[in-house]
């Protein structure tokens, strides 16, 4: 069992694309995976973490979504993501409580056109505990970005899920481990008493 500490006044959970419509994709692996996320989400609240939850969503016409941008030209042409859609909002399972932030982000990773950062610096956080859908895109995404500007990170490998099998085994095998360390959600739960 890994030896890491979570609970502390300066590790923030974010869970991040936990929404109808991306989960709709991940089929048989939906519920286990909700399961997971719900009680590393319950253990998180209970050591009085903070809960950040990332979404992407786009405006009415989708502005956002330019038509040289693959994956959001192709979520433009079938309609999903839309503000104001059921399928574009949080899963009941792991929904926002009152006073957890929720950042809506216009592209792929959690810092990029969002105020994050501001977030996290005015509750002087240090340590990211990431978990999300799809580790190809937003966990991947946001893993980068943030070691980049020298946060501690650890990802929840089973709370996480993508597409493809094999792309997440690999990032999570052998991409996350060179600026993250890569847990379970059993690993999570001991490290959050």
């Amino acid at each position: 069992m890994t030896n890491i500490t979570l609970k502390d006044e300066k590790t923030a959970l974010l869970i991040m694309d936990y929404q109808n419509d991306i989960l709709a994709n991940m089929g048989e692996r939906k519920a286990p995976l909700l399961d997971r996320a719900t009680g590393v989400l319950q253990a998180a609240r209970e050591a009085h973490l903070p809960i950040i939850h990332v979404v992407v969503r786009f405006r009415e016409g989708y502005p956002e979504a330019s038509p040289r941008n693959r994956g959001f030209s192709a979520i433009r042409q079938t309609g999903r993501l839309l503000e104001g859609t059921p399928g574009a909002e949080i899963h009941e399972r792991v929904a926002p409580l009152s006073g957890e932030s929720v950042v809506t982000k216009r592209r792929v990773g959690a810092f990029s056109t969002t105020d994050l950062e501001v977030i996290l610096r005015s509750q002087d956080v240090t340590k990211l505990v990431l978990m999300g859908v799809a580790t190809s895109g937003v966990v991947l995404s946001t893993v980068r970005w943030a070691a980049d500007m020298d946060y501690e990170l650890v990802v929840i490998e089973d709370c996480c899920a993508d597409g493809d099998e094999e792309v997440h085994r690999v990032l999570t095998q052998k991409v996350f481990p060179r600026q993250a360390s890569v847990i379970t959600s059993e690993e999570a739960l001991a490290a959050l008493k």
